[in-house]
């Protein structure tokens, strides 16, 4: 009988259920994306809301793993995004044309964002600051 106990299996539980957080997440922002890109294809912020809560509650679970570094990309996406469009929607009441370019570019960027992250989770990178 032996008293050490087996950390291993726990630490790589834990890597594979941050990962699938973080893939659902990604995979709802992706949604909300994609159809944000899409003429007439909107999803609506609902999805969206849902995922940046599943972020801000498993935030703190991901902490001292290279996967916090996904949760904190995906709520600084979620809020910039938010940000922008509430300080150009003004410009998109008043001057259709630049409003919807803007919220275009702003789309586009989310979707980037979105895809980049993506692609650093499933080769196991964390995101840069």
């Amino acid at each position: 009988m032996s008293d050490i106990i087996d950390v291993e299996p726990v630490d790589n539980e834990r890597a594979q259920s941050l990962k699938t957080v973080g893939w659902v997440s990604y995979l709802m922002h992706l949604i909300v994306a994609v159809a944000a890109v899409v003429p007439g294809a909107q999803v609506g912020a609902g999805l969206l809301i849902v995922a940046l809560i599943i972020d801000l509650v498993k935030k703190g679970d991901a902490e001292g793993t290279w996967q916090a570094s996904h949760f904190s990309w995906r709520i600084r996406t979620v809020i910039w995004a938010g940000v922008l469009y509430v300080v150009t929607f003004p410009l998109f009441l008043l001057l259709y044309l630049p409003g919807a370019i803007a919220w275009a570019v702003i789309s586009i960027w989310f979707l980037y964002r979105i895809v980049k992250g993506m692609v650093r989770m499933n080769a196991n990178q964390a995101m840069p600051d």
